[in-house]
């Protein structure tokens, strides 16, 4: 591959933009639900399910849950993605996350869920 080639490569991969959004988890027997904000949701998909499945995930009923009734019992879901700004310049979606998430707890607390 030529240096030119490889520069169109890196810039083309520094104007991706990743996924953003709530992701849930959902423990369908018990309507009981995990969720978290990330500007990353492929890669928060990915690491999340290895920790419950090697049993290290930082949330502890979750992973009790997970690990007495099994990965079957559980929905892997994106709730909402998070559209990125018009403004280029902007790079932090932590507080457009956090305030999206709280909504998504009100939200599912209204229709009875529980939450983790």
């Amino acid at each position: 591959m030529d240096s030119e080639r490889r520069k169109q490569l890196k810039e083309l991969y520094k104007q991706m933009k990743p996924d953003m959004g709530i992701l849930a988890i959902k423990h369908n027997g018990k309507n009981k639900y995990y969720l978290e904000g990330t500007q990353y949701l492929r890669s928060t998909t990915n690491s999340t399910k290895f920790k419950l499945n090697f049993g290290n995930h930082p949330n502890r009923q979750l992973q009790k849950d997970w690990q007495k009734d099994g990965k079957e019992s559980f929905t892997i879901e994106v709730l909402e993605k998070l559209k990125y700004d018009e403004d280029e310049t902007k790079t932090d979606y932590s507080e457009e996350l956090a305030i999206l998430k709280i909504l998504w707890e009100e939200k599912l607390l209204q229709q009875g869920a529980r939450l983790y």
